[in-house]
């Protein structure tokens, strides 16, 4: 697995992050199916955070590997966001660390041709990006977290992201 799609999918996640718990849903009386989430995130952060997420949905559902992912958030930044800012990104494949690395938000917002760039001003936003997902990717589940900050070292967002590729969709 290429290591850096991830973070480029939390790097996407990066201005639209806020609290939507996500619901499992699972067949009563059927051993066989289990049509829980194959992937889910959590706000880990609270109301003073810079960025509040409205929405974030992901096409095909459930990713697949080697094929194209359309991440679509919408949120609302509270206050302009400059060069400067920086997300801590670790990626887990269950307990083993993978990646434990400092993005700047704003240069990784640039290499992706992310529709909003730095400096991002205060108000609501809708983003739709693509990314490839390498066919390479391992059968496994994988944990993603980010926190970013300003500059400043304010908090924007605080994101868990839950990612699990073991399922067959049937």
């Amino acid at each position: 697995m290429k290591v850096t799609t991830l973070p480029i999918l939390a790097a996407l996640a990066l201005p639209f992050a806020a609290a939507v718990p996500f619901a499992g849903l699972s067949l009563q009386n059927s051993p066989i199916f289990d049509l829980k989430p194959s992937w889910s995130y959590v706000d880990c952060g609270d109301s003073s955070d810079l960025i509040q997420l409205q929405s974030l949905t992901v096409s095909p559902d459930p990713p697949e590997p080697g094929k194209d992912l359309t991440i679509m958030a919408s949120g609302l930044v509270e206050q302009e966001i400059e060069d400067g800012a920086y997300a801590d990104v670790v990626v887990k494949l269950g307990l083993v660390k993978l990646l434990a690395k400092q993005f700047d938000v704003c240069e990784e917002a640039r290499n992706a041709n992310v529709t909003v760039q730095c400096p991002v001003h205060p108000g609501k936003y809708d983003v739709v990006q693509s990314i490839h997902l390498p066919k390479e990717i391992p059968r496994a589940k994988f944990q993603v977290q980010v926190r970013a900050f300003t500059e400043e070292d304010e908090p924007m967002l605080c994101l868990n992201l839950f990612v699990d590729f073991m399922k067959n969709p049937f």
